[in-house]
């Protein structure tokens, strides 16, 4: 009889790829994990349960065949889990990296219900496509034919980039518009290094290119360019994300010394590239040597936390309102910055800023849980005559993203919005009111997961192929 491949979760332990430790660490911007071997990819595969019902997969955006690949691995089958997980997901190798997965996939994992420990899904996924990569498995798009319908893309962050994958497998021309001189997004620009290496997000920038993908770089939208875009498309995809930063309005809001957080992390992101970037080297972006605090519990914060660390802040300290069960930001990511150093003050919010003409520090309420509020989690309340100073050289607000005004912009009034500022289109496909546009990932459901904008796109790419294949049908009769 075969030896039983998987089903190994009680008798194999949970083991994370190993982790540099803390004081190494900090003093860079790699990767922070080890890579697996293949025997130990192939040994924590084989935890898998191969469960009726996956729930892994069915809290999964993306709907990753996870425990199919999975089998594959454990079995040493490697090239075929990279072309079954390449089937559902544009970019494997970075959700592997940044997706969440103490919330999606792993969180959801029937044998960490039943106490066993999760299997190290993310890991095993970059571990599959990382070694994809080296060994040259992964090929440019190469359409079985060529169209002649063309998209215009505006936007070039992770859902307008799998869009213009999947458009290009079904030989569409592919134009991505981008604001900046790389193309990513935030993949670029705002998640650092050492959660995401940016060598890992350009080659597949270039293998897009390769696959005749065309890139327009420092190309900001306007009403002009909006218009000569959608004239030259058959169709137009906004997948502009949200970069607006959510701010304070509060006592000593305008000092010198407290900033934004896309900017503190784009201007760090810029000088990996080698960049000059003015506002870090004048000092105005660079925590070397001085107090940061950030405010703010997500994932943003998290990043700007640890970027601070390794720029040479002397401390770092992030506030939050609520307590650490209730942020929103991954535990894992926490666990990291405060291996490194970050203190957390929890149940904390701002309430001004001291100082003359630059911060000096940050004036704070303590807070305590009360009644829960609309969306079920419990609401902080200030607690009188608790308040303090904390002492500040330099300040962060990670306080979240909203969208840009759209219509404004583009000078596209007929360009339906909500209320909050997001683009109203169809759920799945995308489209919108107007002819022809259709918008996807952050720009219509607010700040949200790579993973998710990754899905938005590949449904909108499947929806406007549906309506080419439609109107090529109509056209032969």
């Amino acid at each position: 009889m075969a030896k039983q491949p998987m089903l190994k979760f009680v008798q194999v332990d949970r083991v994370m790829p190993e982790k540099r430790a803390a004081d190494v660490r900090k003093e860079d911007f790699d990767e922070i994990y080890a890579e697996y071997a293949s025997a130990k990819a192939e040994e924590q595969a084989s935890r898998c349960s191969q469960c009726g019902v996956p729930y892994c997969q069915s809290h999964c955006p993306l709907h990753n065949n996870i425990p199919d690949w999975l089998h594959l691995t454990a079995t040493g089958r490697l090239e075929e889990a990279y072309q079954t997980s390449q089937a559902t997901n544009t970019f494997p190798e970075i959700c592997g990296r940044i997706c969440p997965q103490d919330r999606l996939c792993e969180g959801n994992c029937v044998i960490e219900q039943s106490g066993h420990g999760t299997v190290t899904i993310g890991t095993i996924e970059k571990y599959i496509t990382d070694t994809a990569w080296d060994k040259g498995w992964v090929k440019p798009v190469a359409p079985g034919a060529e169209r002649s319908e063309s998209v215009g893309i505006i936007g070039g962050g992770p859902g307008g980039l799998a869009a213009a994958d999947m458009l290009r497998r079904a030989g569409i021309q592919v134009t991505v518009y981008d604001r900046h001189d790389r193309a990513g997004g935030l993949l670029m620009y705002g998640i650092p290094g050492f959660k995401l290496e940016k060598d890992i997000v350009q080659r597949r920038n270039d293998l897009l290119a390769d696959g005749g993908v065309e890139f327009v770089l420092n190309c900001d939208v306007d009403t002009a360019r909006f218009d000569e875009i959608r004239a030259k498309h058959d169709a137009v995809i906004i997948a502009t994300g949200v970069y607006k930063s959510r701010d304070l309005s509060m006592p000593g809001s305008g000092l010198n010394g407290i900033e934004i957080a896309i900017d503190f992390l784009t201007a760090s992101n810029r000088k990996s590239f080698g960049d000059t970037v003015e506002d870090f080297d004048n000092g105005r972006l660079n925590a070397d040597g001085k107090k940061v605090v950030v405010i703010g519990g997500g994932d943003t914060a998290m990043d700007c936390v640890r970027t601070s660390i390794r720029q040479g802040a002397t401390s770092v300290k992030c506030l939050y309102r609520r307590d650490r069960a209730n942020m929103p930001g991954s535990q894992r990511e926490t666990q990291n910055a405060e291996e490194e150093g970050v203190i957390f003050e929890w149940l904390s919010a701002p309430k001004g800023f001291t100082g003359d003409d630059k911060v000096s520090g940050v004036m704070v309420q303590k807070m305590r849980l009360g009644q829960p509020d609309a969306s079920g989690r419990q609401a902080p309340e200030v607690i009188e005559g608790a308040d303090y100073v904390e002492e500040a050289d330099l300040v962060i607000k990670a306080l979240g993203f909203e969208p840009e005004d759209l219509p404004t912009l583009f000078g596209q009034p007929d360009l339906p919005v909500t209320r909050w500022g997001t683009v109203k289109a169809a759920f799945q496909t995308g489209e919108t009111e107007m002819d022809g546009v259709y918008a996807i990932g952050d720009i219509v459901r607010g700040a949200s997961l790579v993973v998710w904008a990754i899905r938005d796109g590949r449904d909108c790419a499947d929806a406007i192929i549906a309506r080419f294949n439609s109107k090529a049908a109509v056209a032969a009769e």
